[in-house]
C-alpha cells in the first residue's frame, strides 16, 4: 500500500519569508518545524506557520507538486496562499485549537 503525501508552504509570517515541504505526515513535519528541531533553513528564518498545504493520493504526486511549486516564482505562491488563506492564518493552530 502507496502512502498518501502532503505538499505544503510555510512562511515566517505575512508575506515573510516562504518554505516549500512535502511530507506523508503534515502534522508530525509541522511540529518538528515549529519546535525548531531543524537546524536548516526553517530554523534558521524560523519559518514555521502552515499557510498552504495540499494532500495527494501518492507521496509521488506530492513530490512532482513540491517540484512545481519551487518553480514558481514567489508573486504565484502568495496568490495560492491567499486564494485560501487571504489572513496568512497557521492553519495547524487550527489542529490543536480544536481539540
Amino acid at each position: 500500500m502507496t502512502k498518501g503525501g502532503y505538499t505544503y508552504l510555510l512562511a515566517s509570517g505575512r508575506n515573510g519569508t516562504l518554505y516549500i515541504g512535502v511530507t506523508s505526515q503534515l502534522d508530525a513535519r509541522w511540529f518538528q518545524h515549529r519546535s525548531w528541531t531543524s537546524k536548516g533553513f526553517t530554523g534558521r528564518y524560523h519559518v514555521n506557520r502552515l499557510v498552504w498545504y495540499e494532500q495527494h493520493e501518492t507521496i509521488e504526486q506530492a513530490i512532482t507538486r513540491e517540484k512545481q511549486l519551487k518553480r514558481w516564482n514567489r508573486a504565484w505562491k502568495i496568490q495560492l496562499i491567499e486564494k485560501d488563506n487571504p489572513n496568512w492564518e497557521d492553519l495547524a493552530q487550527r489542529w490543536y485549537e480544536a481539540g
